[in-house]
């Protein structure tokens, strides 16, 4: 396959390039290498990996016009988007436009090119997120594919006003879409901003770790190797029009990972005085925080026979010595 990876050098997309390179005929990525991009992704790169890099947005339709009719693609996959919900909170201008205007120019564009090629492998995957089904209390089961989209911050809005928008362009165009949800994501080359690297930052510098309001929102952790492997499972696999759940197989509350984290940190590198829980700072909540994320991912499991293999204490073990060692000055800054 010939793909186009929107936003390359993301977190998850970045690690879906060097995981599934050797997949692909040829990797062009569009990236405007925004502040949570990493800057290294080519040196993770095989020497006979056909890349090509392109800095730009998804939002310049000029631009992402070209590209289709440059490289003739089998697939397109987008991880282009800005995705800190503390970010949407404070100002939601850019999440709109790049979640939603964006994925309206690349569909857009993908589907001038489809109905020119008549590709029958082309897809384009929308890689989504599991809090566009919005908060479920202590007793609801988990969100299923066809849960109502009910989000709750600027961010998951426009995640799911995304979705929608590839739904109609399906529906309404025959544009073979795909769409995957997955829980939250952790491991190598995750922004600081983001809750475990900023907990792993706060505890290596000796600063507190601040717990939004009493700690116990739950959270499905997904190790960002299993997100990728279902992605390129259901890309390779399904046939358009289809909504897939990822998810992991560990629901738990920030303050219990986040002493994992400390338990795992005093092992690692231990302190001289006292241990890194001492750390622990509870501060004000944060403005409309969901409660609980969890999604039942038996779709994928039974149509397809993915399941996570990683669990959440063994990839957090696996890439602590990552954290400490290759990124410690990552997280002096």
């Amino acid at each position: 396959m010939k793909a186009l990876i929107t936003g390359g050098n993301g977190f998850i997309g970045a690690n879906f390039i060097i995981q599934n390179q050797h997949k692909f005929e040829q990797i062009v990525n569009l990236d405007n290498l925004s502040y949570a991009a990493n800057l290294d992704l080519q040196s993770f790169l095989l020497k006979d990996c056909s890349y090509t890099f392109i800095k730009g947005s998804i939002t310049d339709e000029d631009l992402v016009a070209s590209i289709f009719e440059k490289f003739q693609f089998d697939c397109v996959i987008n991880f282009a988007a800005e995705s800190h919900v503390d970010r949407s909170i404070v100002s939601a201008d850019l999440f709109v436009e790049t979640n939603i205007v964006g994925v309206f120019i690349l569909a857009k564009c993908a589907l001038g090119f489809y109905e020119k090629s008549k590709n029958p492998k082309f897809r384009f995957l929308q890689v989504s997120t599991d809090e566009v089904y919005g908060a479920l209390d202590g007793y609801e089961p988990a969100s299923t594919e066809l849960s109502a989209l009910l989000p709750n911050n600027p961010y998951s809005a426009t995640k799911a006003s995304a979705e929608m928008l590839l739904r109609s362009f399906n529906r309404t165009f025959d544009l073979p879409t795909l769409t995957v949800n997955c829980s939250n994501n952790y491991g190598p080359l995750q922004n600081s901003e983001k809750f475990i690297p900023t907990l792993i930052k706060s505890a290596l510098n000796d600063k507190p770790l601040p717990i939004y309001g009493s700690g116990l929102q739950i959270r499905d952790w997904l190790f960002v190797n299993d997100n990728c492997s279902a992605i390129m499972c259901v890309l390779e696999n399904e046939a358009p029009g289809e909504k897939y759940n990822v998810g992991g197989t560990d629901q738990v509350t920030n303050i219990e990972i986040t002493n994992r984290l400390c338990a795992l940190l005093d092992e690692y590198k231990p302190k001289n005085i006292g241990t890194y829980a001492d750390q622990i700072l509870f501060v004000a909540d944060r403005l409309g925080h969901d409660f609980r994320y969890d999604v039942e991912f038996e779709k994928i499991k039974l149509k397809l026979g993915w399941f996570p293999a990683t669990s959440l204490d063994d990839g957090l073990r696996a890439r602590m010595s990552w954290y400490i060692n290759a990124h410690q000055n990552q997280y002096s800054r």
